[in-house]
């Protein structure tokens, strides 16, 4: 059937977010785990948790794809900040077993001049130490477009990463955008991208996907989003993706430039389209 979404809001709570997906016909969605341009969280509620995974349940939603904040930076040069980083991690996932068995997705961080292999190792020291107590949530490694020293760029970064860590529950989240203005040619040929991921990282790794057209051209490493079929991928690579046998049973986030009205249509697009 399909499981297409969008971020909402969490400042109401769990439970408002399931409320809200089902008024704009989404069965999943992401959330932002604390503030995205920040790091303050919200004070717990477990029973706002308990309430919004029963009504997930009641609902057949597909797994959540929670996002953790855009300043979390694992590989930053700062040892201060990287430290902060990797405890804002720990705790984001240990937040997450509250709604358990979803997804937690991050942008992997920027080296920031020091260099993409110690910038892995950064990364995948913090992700060992968030994994090890075994909360029920699946760590998802976001693509990049490759600007600036991004890391996950490339999916040999990506399996890198994985690689040490070593962890079955470190997965994948493909950005449309992100992977096209990466240099990922996923409008002519999106079959021949899948098969790269699948040979250098697995394609049972790739657990989730963000949905957005870019509002610049091929391998441009710009990461600018853009509506559906309002960019460079066009509506046709969404119609392939959304039916691609080795895709259309993940759930599928919409992070276009819209107000609910606008993924409320989008979303009812994405449905029109899927066989």
């Amino acid at each position: 059937m399909g499981y297409f979404g969008c971020h909402l809001s969490a400042s109401g709570g769990n439970l408002a977010m399931v409320e809200t997906a089902l008024s704009i016909g989404a069965n999943t969605f992401a959330f932002f785990t604390r503030n995205p341009r920040g790091s303050r969280a919200k004070k717990e509620d477990p029973a706002d948790c308990a309430r919004a995974v029963q009504a997930l349940q009641a609902h057949n939603f597909g797994k959540l794809v929670a996002h953790g904040a855009y300043t979390m930076n694992l590989c930053t040069a700062d040892p201060e900040a990287r430290s902060f980083a990797a405890d804002v991690l720990c705790d984001d996932l240990r937040r997450m077993a509250a709604l358990p068995g979803n997804f937690y997705n991050f942008h992997p961080g920027s080296h920031v001049g020091q260099g993409v292999d110690a910038g892995i190792d950064y990364i995948a020291k913090a992700l060992r130490q968030a994994l090890a107590p075994g909360y029920p949530v699946t760590v998802l490694l976001e693509t990049m477009a490759g600007k600036g020293s991004e890391i996950g760029g490339k999916f040999e970064q990506i399996r890198a990463i994985i690689d040490a860590v070593g962890s079955n529950d470190v997965g994948v989240c493909l950005d449309t955008c992100h992977v096209y203005d990466g240099g990922y040619d996923i409008v002519k040929d999106l079959d021949g991208v899948l098969a790269e991921f699948d040979r250098i990282v697995g394609i049972s790794r790739l657990k989730a996907l963000h949905l957005n057209d870019s509002k610049n051209p091929f391998a441009s490493h710009k990461d600018r989003h853009e509506c559906l079929g309002e960019g460079s991928l066009g509506l046709e690579t969404f119609r392939h993706i959304v039916n691609h046998p080795l895709l259309k049973d993940k759930p599928m986030i919409l992070e276009t430039p819209n107000e609910l009205p606008g993924y409320q249509k989008e979303i009812a697009l994405l449905r029109s389209m899927a066989c």
